[in-house]
């Protein structure tokens, strides 16, 4: 099936008061498994590339940026294309010739003001091409060489009337919120902060997305949507996936060196680990 536009994807989520789920793509194997997953679980999906994936092939977008391309364009499923968490204007600005039409302009680390004309002018220049542009406030921690983040700590969670201010102020099309969740958990025993996100999804006018979903437990992803959130972002349960079922075929044949013996198992595991999340999403 063609490429669909995450726009799109997220568009008819929040028709419908549901979510749309965006898995991380770090290999070809994880875009199969995406792939497969949303046909079994017959749901849309988002494959995300980001900037760090980007860094670990050698910092060319191209080659697995036309991979997950190829693997959309066999399923059956809807499945857009998006970059995430991207730091460098470099590599927002080659989003739209490698057939993205979503980025996530991650200027979340500079202050207040500067994230404001950070963003501001990622959404003018991506707007121009027709990209969608989603963008976050607050601090949700976790990402690989950042320090410890408490995701309850004072002054981490996005507050609702400064979110209302920076929407209006960039134009971004979605906003990534820190609501207690955090990045590469492996364990999903992160509790969610529900009121503060009825209170974000009333106070602006575009899609809440939620980061580091992979520790977030099933009921508390289920509450999130009913309260608002329209984009699931998962990373490390297929990474969790794929290297467990890597780590028992080994274990259990040690002789073995074919690596499309252990993949096999890796991907199945991944597409299944993508079909649980996305048959949580309904609201």
């Amino acid at each position: 099936m063609p490429l669909a536009t995450t726009g799109e994807l997220i568009a008819d989520a929040r028709q419908n008061s549901r979510a749309v789920a965006a898995f991380n793509v770090i290999t070809l194997e994880h875009a199969e498994a995406i792939a497969t997953g949303a046909e079994q679980a017959g749901a849309d999906a988002i494959l995300q590339i980001s900037e760090n994936a980007v860094k670990f092939h050698g910092g060319s977008l191209t080659a697995i940026a036309a991979a997950a391309k190829a693997v959309a364009g066999t399923s059956s499923a809807r499945l857009s294309l998006h970059l995430d968490h991207v730091v460098s204007e470099d590599l927002f600005r080659r989003a739209h010739a490698e057939g993205f039409s979503s980025v996530m302009f991650d200027a979340s680390k500079m202050t207040y003001a500067d994230n404001v004309k950070a963003t501001a002018e990622a959404v003018r220049w991506g707007h121009e091409r027709g990209i969608w542009v989603e963008a976050e406030l607050g601090k949700v921690g976790g990402k690989e060489g950042e320090p410890p983040l408490d995701a309850h700590a004072p002054g981490v969670r996005t507050d609702p009337a400064e979110a209302s201010a920076y929407v209006e102020a960039t134009g971004v099309d979605a906003l990534a919120v820190a609501v207690g969740s955090s990045h590469a958990m492996t364990e999903r025993t992160a509790a969610l902060d529900h009121e503060l996100i009825a209170q974000l999804a009333a106070a602006v006018p575009v899609p809440l997305v939620l980061h580091g979903s992979s520790g977030v437990p099933d009921t508390e992803i289920r509450e999130a949507v009913r309260s608002g959130m329209r984009k699931i972002n998962v990373g490390t349960a297929l990474n969790t996936a794929f290297t467990g079922a890597v780590r028992a075929f080994l274990e259990a044949h040690p002789s073995a060196v074919d690596p499309r013996k252990y993949l096999v198992p890796a991907r199945e595991a991944m597409a299944g680990t993508v079909a649980h999340f996305l048959r949580q999403l309904e609201g």
